[in-house]
Parts: C-alpha cells; sequence; structure tokens
C-alpha cells in the first residue's frame, strides 16, 4: 500500500507542476489550487471534445437551399393594354 502512495504523489506531483507555477508555499493549499486548474482543463477539454464532434457529423453534409418565389403584383401600368393582360393572367395563371 505504501508503494501505491509512494508512485501517486510524483504523479500528482508532475501534473500539479504542468498546471502551471505553484499557488503557495503549502502543499495542501496548493493541492486545492491545482485541483480548481484540473476541473477548468477538464471542462475545457469535454467542451473541445463536443465541438469536435459536432463538426465531424456536419462533415459531409449537403448543405440545404430553400428557393423562395414570390410573385408581388403592381398596380402601376404603362398602358391599358397591359393592365388586360395583367388581369388575363390573374384570372386564368396556366395560359
Amino acid at each position: 500500500m505504501t508503494n501505491k502512495i509512494k508512485t501517486e504523489r510524483p504523479l500528482w506531483r508532475w501534473w500539479a507542476k504542468a498546471l502551471g507555477q505553484k499557488a503557495s508555499n503549502k502543499d495542501c493549499e496548493a493541492d486545492k489550487v491545482a485541483l480548481i486548474r484540473t476541473l477548468i482543463f477538464a471542462t475545457y477539454l469535454i467542451t473541445n471534445a463536443f465541438i469536435i464532434a459536432g463538426v465531424i457529423r456536419q462533415w459531409n453534409r449537403s448543405p440545404t437551399v430553400v428557393i423562395l418565389e414570390c410573385e408581388v403584383p403592381s398596380t402601376l401600368y404603362q398602358t391599358e393594354k397591359e393592365k388586360i393582360i395583367e388581369a388575363n393572367r390573374r384570372k386564368f395563371p396556366y395560359n
């Protein structure tokens, strides 16, 4: 059991040093700060994993194109003949 404790401490120390400068001269306080930094790092890692998963999921999806056609009726006619033609188009749209 003591061998396991001795091997865990150096790994924890290496990890804590990899997270950044030691926050305090007291080991207990420095360990708490290292734990908080580890939690922040874990949230960054999880967030990035979700972002990458979303990019991979959408990678080869073809874009959806929606084309909307709208006809805006105009009340301004240049001639009386155009007015009659437009009225006929509205009555018989398939001719």
